[in-house]
């Protein structure tokens, strides 16, 4: 039997090593929201939409310029 599945994206978020864990999670927060927000417009849909990263990387990228992460997209 085979099955194929769906290719997908997806945010990779790392914080440097000694950064303030309060912060972190102030951006963690922020970063769930956005996730919550997509769930919200998209119908219930979730990071495994195509188009979450498109969709969302603005907002990620403005995060990571306040909060000082970095990220990758990595495809699963």
């Amino acid at each position: 039997m085979k099955a194929r599945l769906p290719k997908r994206r997806e945010f990779v978020i790392s914080f440097p090593e000694g950064s303030d864990e309060a912060r972190n999670n102030e951006a963690w927060e922020k970063l769930n929201q956005i996730v919550e927000d997509y769930k919200k417009t998209h119908n219930g849909n979730s990071v495994y939409e195509p188009t979450f990263i498109q969709d969302n990387e603005e907002k990620v990228k403005a995060l990571q310029a306040e909060y000082g992460f970095t990220y990758t997209i990595e495809e699963k």
